[in-house]
Formats: C-alpha cells, structure tokens, sequence
C-alpha cells in the first residue's frame, strides 16, 4: 500500500524545476478559469470543464468530476498525461478526473498547437447543437472571432476519445475554434486555456444573438471576402501585439 507521504511526491520525472512551475502555473490557471465558466453564465451545477496544456511536457491539467465549482483549487486539479491518465502521486490525483478527460486528451494528442479545451454547457449553443445546425456567419463578432460559422461535429458518446475524435476531424483546417457537437454542446480550444474560454464565451454569444435575429426575421449573410478582411484584421492588427487574441 502506497503511504501517503509516497502518495504526495511526484513521480521521477517531474523532477525538473522548470516543468513542476509550469505545471503549478496552469494548475492556477485552469482552477481559475473555471470561475469564468459560472461568471459568464455557461455552465450548471458541476457540468462543463476547462483543461489546459503544461508548456514543455506533455501533460495537461483538467477538473475532477463531480466537484462543486465553488470548491475547485489549484490543488484540486488534476495532471494527466496525453493518453489522459491521471499520474500518481501529484496533487489531485486521488479523484477521478472529468468525464471529458479522454476527449481532451486526444484534442491534445492530435492538435499540437491548441493549449486550452473548454466544454461547457451554455443554453443558446446547446440549443443549436440539439438541432445538428450550425451558427450562420451573420455578424461581425462571429467573423472576427471564428473566421465564419461555428460548425457542427458528429454525435458521440461520453466516455472514450469518440467526442475527441469528433472535435479534431471537424475543427482540422477549420477556422472557428468552437464546435457544436450535435445533441450534447459546445467545444472550444485555444492557444492556451484562457483564450479557450473566451472562444467559449464568445460562441454562446454568437449562438443567443443570431437565434433572436432569426426569430425576428431573415438573417443578412455577410459575403464571403469581408468575411475574410474582418477575421484577418482581428486576428492580426486588433488589439495590444502581446494579447494573442485576448
């Protein structure tokens, strides 16, 4: 049986200093990040996870399932690898980590450049995903922040890398960093886990304002170059040179 002194070191190869202060850095991060989550409105009860990478390793910290928002730390979180087990020994790794945990990690696996997942359960997006429709390109917001529509990905299962699978194959080559995976809700990645957050809170944004302006009546298409000329000039001139599209 293992002692719970042994049960608080951290494996051998977290020996390095460098690693261990990333990872206590996205540990922060990531705990509080998903007080954004409830902030803006995106989230239920213990629903909806953010995850994010540890630069310079491949690992990643993610929530643990089930746990009031309210009661989330960065101790609380949890360190998996990319093969989303969780690794003995480091804080949080007595719970079980989110449902979503294989999801990420094959995000993480196959999408080398994204640092941040986000899942959340926002109302207006899970609504258009329970109708397998994407979020028409209608509004400037929409063209800056995702390059066009906010797509739709395959149903899938929670439980293995199905939802994971379904993320990277809809999102590779795609410019929105938001997907609707159909009758379950929205994911968004991110250069790291904040700017994951935000796509989220910007796609459920996108999501309430064009489901009241089709209700109201016929949606104006914006063309497709300035479509182009809008995503490429907030992506590149918008903003302070260090936000990365925060």
């Amino acid at each position: 049986m293992t002692s719970p002194a042994a049960a608080t070191t951290p494996p051998p190869h977290l020996s390095d200093p460098d690693i261990l202060s990333a990872i206590e850095t996205v540990r922060a991060d990531v705990a509080r990040l998903h007080g954004e989550l409830v902030r803006y409105g995106l989230v239920v009860w213990t629903g909806g996870n953010v995850s994010g990478r540890v630069p310079g390793a491949d690992l990643f910290v993610i929530k643990p399932s089930g746990v009031s928002y309210d009661d989330l730390t960065p101790e609380s979180m949890i360190l998996c690898d990319l093969d989303g087990s969780v690794l003995p020994g480091t804080p949080g790794s007595e719970r079980t980590p989110s449902s979503d945990t294989a999801a990420h990690a094959y995000v993480y696996r196959n999408m080398p450049d994204v640092g941040g997942v986000v899942h959340t359960h926002s109302t207006y997006a899970v609504a258009w995903a329970a109708r397998g429709e994407e979020i028409p390109c209608v509004i400037t917001g929409m063209a800056d922040e995702f390059g066009g529509p906010i797509p739709i990905g395959p149903f899938a299962i929670i439980g293995d890398d199905s939802i994971g699978r379904g993320i990277v194959e809809t999102l590779s080559g795609h410019r929105s960093r938001a997907v609707l995976m159909q009758n379950h809700g929205p994911f968004t990645i991110g250069v790291d886990a904040a700017d994951a957050v935000k796509a989220a809170v910007m796609c459920e944004d996108a999501a309430r304002t064009v489901h009241i302006a089709r209700e109201a009546g016929p949606l104006i298409p914006i063309p497709q170059d300035r479509v182009d000329a809008l995503f490429s000039r907030y992506q590149n001139v918008y903003g302070q040179a260090s936000d990365e599209r925060r």
